[in-house]
């Protein structure tokens, strides 16, 4: 059943993709369902909500405790639903869980503290729960799947660990954990977190940018190709490419979360999401190169055949883009966008998106049992990406570009 009443919701991670596209949903939302949003990130606001419910407050989750209280006590004490969506990326994995442990635990023990109405606490895993990133995964991956031996690599396991230990605890609140799998979806800049750790003792860290959106790596990727006079090869491999595969577009995954945090019938549930169909690469491919007006040859994975629990790749997009800069910033100069944009691809992570030659689908079958009934077509969403990418000037628009 529905809580009917005025709700306040605080997001974390707003500058990121999947904290923008929760805001997004909720400005949306009328003002009888949502009173105040309060959005949060340890940068400045980069995207402008013109709804006077929006407030942000700027605070590093990495702060003391006390000074995390100070800063958010102001404005949490009506706060009812709290969206965890901050991440911390790192090319290692094992390092990964060094920082976001830290900072999760530090999330919920200020909420909890400063916001006496408390009702949902919701936060952001993904595949990398069930070991999609190490080929461990049994597909189709259900949200009972058991755990693998992660020799205490995997954080999402203790942030998950911590939320329900709290709740059990505190039973003043309900919690809920959405798991994507790779997401695609608008930011408004290179947002997301590379963590660089410096030192274990004194907590020193720092951050760079990182664009962990596939659609935005391809849509560079294929400019540049354009502009180069080169065929769009398919960098992955020949079990990706005859495969099927999945993807969550990032709207649809604020409307699981929202939707899931405000039925009680959902609370302390887990559930998966995807967009409800599937794509096959060699299919899908050549279909999302037509948008640039490029044709697409048929790979023949002279390097990359066959399944693996290793990642291969025909080849490697970062080496590939290495020297390519200097024609993305002909691309801007021609037809506009921007020429940061270069800078926050990910490619090594477009690397991985490519490179799995297992299979990493996800079931979303319990999402739909419990009453969430959204389907997304993929392919509408990349170039639905795209276009707001294009709206925003960070990606130029294709129709003066001209076919080669």
């Amino acid at each position: 059943m529905s809580n009917h009443q005025p709700k306040v919701a605080f997001v974390s991670g707003c500058n990121g993709i999947s904290g923008h596209a929760i805001v997004e949903h909720l400005v949306r939302q009328p003002d009888s369902e949502w009173s105040k949003i309060i959005v949060s990130s340890r940068t400045p606001l980069v995207h402008f909500w013109s709804d006077p419910r929006v407030q942000f407050v700027g605070v590093d989750f990495m702060w003391p405790h006390e000074r995390i209280v100070e800063k958010l006590a102001p404005v949490c004490s009506l706060v009812t639903h709290v969206y965890y969506t901050a991440y911390a990326h790192s090319k290692d994995f094992k390092s990964l869980s060094k920082i976001n442990v830290p900072l999760f635990q530090k999330f919920i023990d200020a909420v909890d503290a400063v916001c006496p109405k408390l009702q949902r606490v919701l936060m952001y895993t993904g595949g990398k729960y069930y070991g999609a990133h190490l080929g461990k995964l049994t597909a189709p991956a259900e949200e009972s799947s058991p755990r693998y031996i992660d020799n205490g690599d995997n954080f999402y396991y203790n942030q998950e660990d911590y939320l329900v230990e709290v709740q059990q605890r505190r039973k003043q609140w309900k919690y809920n954990v959405i798991r994507p799998t790779g997401i695609i979806g608008f930011i408004p800049h290179g947002s997301l977190l590379v963590l660089i750790f410096l030192s274990l003792i004194t907590h020193e860290y720092t951050y760079a940018a990182n664009g962990m959106s596939e659609a935005l790596s391809v849509a560079v990727y294929f400019l540049l190709c354009r502009e180069l006079g080169l065929p769009a090869h398919f960098p992955g491999n020949e079990f990706l490419w005859e495969g099927v595969d999945d993807k969550s577009y990032a709207p649809s995954i604020a409307d699981l979360a929202v939707f899931a945090s405000t039925h009680d019938h959902c609370s302390n549930q887990i559930f998966n999401h995807t967009n409800g169909d599937v794509i096959v690469w060699k299919n899908f491919w050549p279909k999302i190169a037509q948008y640039y007006g490029l044709k697409t040859p048929t790979p023949r994975f002279e390097q990359a055949r066959g399944q693996s629990s290793n990642l291969i790749v025909e080849f490697n997009v970062q080496e590939w883009a290495d020297d390519k800069k200097p024609a993305w910033e002909r691309v801007v100069q021609k037809y506009g966008g921007r020429k940061d944009v270069f800078d926050w691809v990910s490619w090594d992570h477009w690397n991985w998106a490519l490179g799995r030659a297992w299979s990493t689908l996800l079931s979303s079958n319990k999402a739909r049992a419990y009453g969430w009934t959204r389907f997304d077509d993929t392919y509408k969403t990349w170039l639905d990406t795209w276009t707001i990418l294009e709206n925003a000037g960070i990606l130029p628009k294709p129709q003066p570009l001209g076919e080669i």
